[in-house]
């Protein structure tokens, strides 16, 4: 029996022709999406896949609009690039998509991307993650994380984060003082496949300290040279 809603807006004509399914506890909903936002009612949560050239206007532009709109400003979203490009990487992250994939991407390709990630979420990666999950509240100094309800909190002050980033906060939450390279990042996110550029990594770790900056908590995430990143709780 479906307990949650996923739905898959797509740019693309692809959007429009695949059938509503149920997997493994969720009901995944599609729908075409366009530069006026959502067509239809949103419940749930949203993983939009962006294509890198729309007949209306860019991808780029498309991305910055998803995070303008209030009903899909939380989404995962993918943007689908036309060759792999490390300027075209760089400059779709800088619009605020989460990841990307070189296209043009049919409906497995999609469901690998979306359910390979679900699944990570779902089982926490590995054993010890996995009972890590059961934790529904993480606190850490001043820095309080709600598993269950998907909200992080600086000293009882909200801070606003995408998903990507709210994971990548929690997954430095959950190795607190310890340096964790971009490789240990991308893994611990469950984006191992397809292969993601580390300076993806440097993207979102700059929109995480952003949003802990804005909340007042300053910057508890150092860098190390040539090493990775490290959550200072001291």
């Amino acid at each position: 029996m479906a307990v949650g809603v996923i739905n898959i807006l797509l740019t693309s004509e692809l959007g429009e022709t695949l059938d509503d399914f149920v997997h493994d506890a969720f009901h995944l909903k599609f729908d075409r999406v366009g530069p006026e936002g959502p067509r239809s009612l949103i419940e749930g949560p949203v993983w939009a896949f962006v294509d890198w050239v729309m007949e209306d206007l860019a991808g780029l532009e498309m991305c910055r609009r998803l995070r303008a709109d209030p009903r899909t400003a939380d989404a995962h979203i993918t943007m689908v690039l036309e060759e792999d490009d490390p300027e075209d990487r760089r400059r779709a992250l800088r619009a605020g998509a989460d990841d990307y994939m070189v296209g043009p991407i049919d409906r497995k390709m999609m469901l690998d991307r979306v359910l390979a990630l679900k699944a990570h979420d779902a089982d926490g990666g590995n054993t010890a993650l996995a009972a890590r999950r059961m934790v529904p509240l993480i606190e850490l100094a001043q820095l309080t994380i709600d598993t269950l309800g998907h909200q992080a909190r600086w000293a009882g002050e909200p801070i606003e984060l995408s998903p990507n980033e709210f994971r990548l906060l929690r997954y430095f939450a959950e190795n607190p003082d310890r340096v964790l390279s971009r490789q240990e990042l991308i893994a611990g996110l469950g984006k191992r496949e397809p292969p993601i550029d580390e300076r993806t990594v440097d993207v979102w770790v700059g929109r995480l300290r952003r949003g802990l900056k804005a909340a007042g908590a300053g910057n508890p995430l150092r860098t190390v040279h040539a090493l990775g990143y490290v959550f200072d709780t001291y």
